[in-house]
């Protein structure tokens, strides 16, 4: 004797299978081997002293990289508005759309390594944030 699973009033009406088997074929590689495949750049970062190498990948951080390397960066919100995070590019080029730094702070070579993405190989120095407010303010 078979037993209903669900009302018959429930149940889905015949017109709403399918009738077909459908298959959906994801082009997208997962994750684990995407990420192999990414570009990363070379990020030489001069912290109190020391020279540290990171390899930063497509959409990461230098602050990520930097902390998950054991480089105790001082950094705050993690968004580029507290500024506890400032550098000196020395060479290269980043992304850094989120920050709150002015056009012409960013065009002297300064960056937050909270939001500061590489697009090249980038060799850089960590500030002082007294350094960094005076260049954004106007002082330097």
């Amino acid at each position: 004797m078979s037993r209903l699973l669900c009302s018959p009033g429930r149940a889905a009406p015949h017109f709403n299978r399918p009738q077909t088997a459908s298959v959906k074929w994801n082009m997208n590689p997962p994750s684990r081997f995407h990420s192999a495949c990414r570009a990363s750049h070379r990020v030489e970062l001069n912290f109190e002293g020391s020279t540290y190498e990171l390899e930063v990948g497509d959409g990461e951080t230098i602050l990520e990289k930097a902390l998950d390397a054991g480089v105790e960066v001082p950094h705050d919100c993690k968004m580029g508005v507290c500024m506890t995070c400032p550098a000196k590019l020395v060479s290269g080029t980043v992304e850094q759309g989120a920050g709150m730094l002015s056009e012409d702070t960013i065009e002297k070579g300064y960056t937050l390594l909270c939001v500061a993405t590489p697009q090249s190989d980038v060799k850089i120095d960590c500030i002082q944030e007294e350094e960094l407010l005076a260049v954004q303010m106007g002082e330097i």
